[in-house]
């Protein structure tokens, strides 16, 4: 049976939903930090003529967005709104907010916080000296050691390849060819290098450092060679083992272990270190004083937060002068992509606040008192509070960071995954991890709690958790075994 070919005409009407130009870039501005936003309106900068940036930021408390503030009322505003919104089909409307005080950034802020909360401010007295570096403090016995130009050289960029524990770990080969050198010539100065002040320095790892140190002391002998031959014994605690390979009496190997426990492992730590922050806080809270009624401050980090402006004298300016049509189509154009990216800044800050407001808010107890009262938290139960999609609080969330009186954390962090208490109420896994840690601090030598016994003393603390669960966690801490911690705590060792 043949069919026919015929051709017709029909009308259809059909949805599509096309992220346009702006929505992309409203998207695009919300995933990026204080600082890759910086880079990308660098960009926009050098594009636009009619974008300028802001050089008389005011200092202002009122001059940073808060999460009491409104954006601006504007039909653009709630395009812009609408970018972050309903691309992710949002379509529930947004509950009452409550209010969350707003206000001046942190005093400091750094990686490591306080439990205390209190500003601990240097004193004039520790402004006064330059700290002296390990790189400062080799450089200068190179130039009293070393009289070869070339051998000088070598050297200071083999102080700059040291690690942060002042180990030089990179292949010999590698580093032939990159200085240019032979192997012989190397080791030799290598040979010079390790003489050093401190002790261990420029070795390759931690045996050669312990050795090291031990040579300086005239201590090196054979029995001590075999046993910093084997230091995989000596994380193992595995007294029998290691004074049979060290050829001496178990009674002498205590006497051995305590001299270990003299050495420095970190050659380094005596030095200042210049700390490379990598992350810095996109949000900034703190404690705000009782008789201003308590509570947190949240705010943006208005010192990282880039801010542009429209230069519409400019424009007025030049299309007064402009007659060309295409010109003039051009400057609109600028004009208006202009408006739109101020716009959709202040939009993404807004909204960076909300959700960080909101975190705050949910985790008051956690800023409070400590890990153990971090509660489980999810992305839903956020994006429902303060009224925007799940996407768009996941956006907000990923790669940006908070200081907090308590150190820099990313807004991920704040997002842990659930365990039922044995009263049916929810607790954070990250608080979990904080109990097993504080419990097994609390160990002694004749009183190590197995993972079963960390079972039930979680259990009458309220805590319903299995025990290849414990054995998990603790793991993932980077925690012992119950042998392992015995052998640890008898031996008092510590690598």
């Amino acid at each position: 049976m043949s069919q026919k070919l015929t051709q017709k005409l029909d009308l259809r009407q059909q949805q599509n939903l096309v992220m346009t130009p702006q929505m992309q870039q409203a998207i695009k501005l919300l995933q990026l930090n204080n600082l890759e936003l910086q880079d990308y309106l660098e960009e926009e900068l050098a594009q636009n003529p009619l974008l300028e940036k802001d050089e008389k930021r005011e200092a202002a408390e009122g001059d940073a967005p808060d999460s009491q503030q409104e954006p601006p009322a504007s039909e653009d505003s709630d395009n812009i709104k609408d970018s972050f919104d309903s691309w992710e089909d949002e379509k529930h409307e947004a509950p009452a907010q409550q209010d969350f005080d707003s206000g001046s950034s942190m005093a400091t802020v750094g990686a490591g916080g306080s439990t205390d909360f209190n500003d601990d401010e240097g004193s004039f007295q520790d402004t006064l000296t330059r700290p002296v570096t390990l790189r400062d403090h080799l450089l200068e016995q190179l130039q009293l050691t070393l009289d070869d130009p070339r051998d000088r050289m070598m050297g200071a960029l083999l102080i700059d390849r040291l690690d942060e524990a002042g180990y030089l770990r990179d292949d010999p080969n590698d580093l032939c060819e990159q200085l240019g050198c032979p192997p012989e010539r190397l080791e030799s100065l290598l040979g010079e290098l390790k003489h050093f002040d401190p002790a261990g320095v420029f070795a390759r790892d931690l045996a050669e450092c312990l050795a090291l140190q031990l040579q300086e002391r005239g201590e090196y002998d054979a029995p001590m060679q075999k046993l910093i031959a084997n230091l995989d014994l000596v994380a193992r605690h595995d007294l029998k083992k290691l004074a049979n390979l060290c050829d001496v009496h178990e009674t002498a190997l205590p006497e051995m272990l305590a001299e270990l426990r003299t050495l420095n492992p970190k050659p380094s730590a005596q030095f200042e270190h210049i700390v490379v922050q990598t992350a810095i806080p996109d949000a900034l809270m703190k404690a705000l004083p009782k008789d201003v009624g308590g509570g947190w401050r949240v705010e943006l980090n208005t010192d990282t937060l880039p801010r542009v402006l429209v230069n519409n004298q400019y424009y007025t300016d030049v299309t007064e002068r402009t007659k060309d049509k295409q010109e003039r189509e051009y400057l609109t154009t600028q004009l208006n992509n202009a408006n739109w990216l101020v716009k959709a800044l202040d939009q993404r800050a807004q909204t960076i606040l909300k959700v960080a407001s909101q975190i705050v808010e949910e985790q008051d107890g956690f800023f409070l008192y400590g890990v153990e009262f971090l509660k489980p938290l999810t992305l839903r139960e956020v994006a429902e509070a303060i009224g925007m999609h799940e996407s768009t609080v996941s956006r907000v969330t990923t790669g940006k960071f908070i200081g907090t009186p308590r150190g820099l954390f990313e807004l991920k962090y704040f997002f842990t995954s659930t365990i039922e208490g044995t009263d049916g109420i929810a607790l954070s896994s990250e608080a979990v991890r904080a109990k097993i840690r504080n419990l097994i601090d609390a160990e002694t030598a004749e009183n190590i709690l197995s993972d079963d016994d960390l079972v039930e003393l979680l259990r009458k603390d309220g805590v319903d958790i299995a025990r290849r669960t414990i054995a998990k966690y603790r793991e993932s801490m980077n925690i012992g075994s119950s042998v392992q911690r015995r052998r640890q705590k008898k031996s008092g060792m510590s690598f």
